[in-house]
């Protein structure tokens, strides 16, 4: 059984999803927000997701993680900050050694729905069915980190299948 930490980077509010997975079974262990305020200063709230992530590290103890890459259409704004919770985020688990890889939300909506193009909604009513959750995962950062955490499952069982039949991943 593995376990896989999925994340949604952001300043204000960093998503995260714990989940194991075996073979095509999947089992969420924990999800929720490292959230930080507007009203610290910007060095205080990367601390804060820095050791918010750390603990859910020590705590669960993954083995690899997916992450939502950064997406900016709307609010090119709020570019810069993400971007530094991001790197914060990436360092924590580059000290930490857990191994990640990045995914668009299009990869992770394809991953849980089958479109790319899918609404938020959509991912949620399919996370609740995939984890058999008694609700909607929420909030909406958390709902993405496990999604994140899924399509990387998926795709992390996919390349060491490669692998295991003697296949060259490049």
């Amino acid at each position: 059984m593995k376990v896989i930490l999925g994340i949604d980077p952001g300043l204000a509010s960093t998503g995260y999803g714990v989940i194991h997975c075996s073979g095509s079974r999947f089992r969420c262990i924990t999800h929720g927000t490292v959230r930080t305020s507007p009203k610290e200063g910007m060095g205080e709230r990367l601390v804060k997701i820095h050791q918010g992530i750390m603990d859910i590290i020590t705590t669960y103890d993954p083995e690899e993680a997916g992450i939502e890459t950064v997406y900016f259409s709307k609010n090119s704004r709020s570019a810069i900050p993400v971007a530094q919770a991001r790197g914060v985020v990436l360092y924590t688990l580059a000290t930490r050694g857990v191994p990640f890889a990045e995914y668009t939300p299009l990869e992770l909506k394809q991953a849980v729905v089958g479109n790319g193009r899918a609404e938020k909604i959509q991912v949620q009513k399919v996370l609740k069915m995939i984890f058999n959750l008694k609700e909607l995962p929420a909030p909406d950062h958390a709902a993405d980190a496990l999604a994140a955490a899924f399509c990387h499952a998926n795709f992390s069982g996919f390349r060491s299948h490669l692998t295991d039949s003697g296949t060259r991943h490049v």
